[in-house]
């Protein structure tokens, strides 16, 4: 048995509703290994088809997606016809809700999200489309090293034409702050303390706040080319900014806000959005 292997072959950056903390945006690299019989091209499985056909199925069915396991307490999945998918959830002080377009989600039948119980599930669904030479794959999912500040959040980006539309997808997400040209790690600890767990919206795009059953929630709408998208979750949860939320705007929002505070120094943002890519901005 020969092994083919490919390391960070992508990343899947994505939200999902873990039992006690709510909805948490998330970044996972992903490692793949294949174990096989060499073809007669002297390959185990060419490294353009890993690309083409596994980082493509990766990428499509769990990346961006807000990814749920089934059997969490307290959890009601409704099928609201014409595609479109609600989830409701509640524990204790907790409380998300949310309707998408079905291809949004993403269902494990467990009681946690893991990076086990999502590499069980992709393994199972790839293998599926190896040739016959190819006769193991094994997936390694895990997060990126972090020395410093981070933090996880999620968002959903209207005017996107792709899968950033969705209204609950998130990223974990590092950020470097530079005052006076000098780096900051007691503002990087204050920014990722303000948006540890968050969600951040754009104002433009609340519909209501609400009561759930003793909890204040904040719900958004909004209609994008996917599909009609809503979700309702705790208000202490939410980070409202002006502007909507990609990684460029938040980026600036956080050097805004350091400049407001403190207007003699100049002020360096590189907010990250998930692994190694992101957004400067300077005050």
């Amino acid at each position: 048995m020969k092994t083919l292997f490919v390391d960070q072959l992508t990343v899947i950056d994505f939200s999902y509703l873990n039992s006690s903390r709510g909805l948490l945006g998330e970044s996972w690299l992903v490692d793949c290994e294949l174990s096989g019989e060499l073809n007669d091209e002297g390959m185990l499985f060419d490294f353009g088809h890993v690309k083409k056909f596994i980082k493509e199925f990766i990428d499509t069915y769990a990346d961006h997606k807000l990814i749920i396991a089934t059997q969490t307490d307290n959890l009601t999945i409704s099928d609201l016809g014409d595609g479109q998918t609600e989830i409701e959830w509640q524990n204790g002080q907790r409380y998300l809700s949310t309707s998408a377009p079905e291809d949004a989600f993403l269902f494990l039948e467990d009681k946690e999200v893991t990076t086990e119980s999502l590499t069980e599930l992709l393994e199972t669904w790839i293998k599926t489309l190896l040739p016959e030479n190819v006769k193991g794959i094994k997936l390694h999912l895990y997060c990126e090293n972090l020395a410093g500040s981070f933090y996880h959040y999620s968002h959903g980006l209207k005017k996107h034409e792709g899968n950033c539309q969705r209204i609950a997808h998130g990223h974990r997400s590092p950020i470097e702050i530079y005052e006076n040209q000098q780096r900051s790690a007691e503002l990087e600890q204050v920014w990722a303390e303000k948006f540890k767990d968050i969600y951040i919206g754009t104002r433009e795009d609340i519909a209501a706040t609400t009561s759930k059953n003793q909890v204040s929630c904040t719900k958004f709408s909004y209609q994008a080319p996917q599909g009609h998208f809503e979700l309702s979750i705790n208000s202490d949860q939410v980070y409202l900014i002006d502007t909507d939320s990609t990684v460029e705007w938040i980026a600036d929002h956080i050097a805004q806000q350091l400049k407001k505070e403190t207007p003699s120094n100049t002020y360096k943002v590189k907010a990250f959005e998930g692994y190694r890519k992101g957004a400067i901005a300077e005050y």
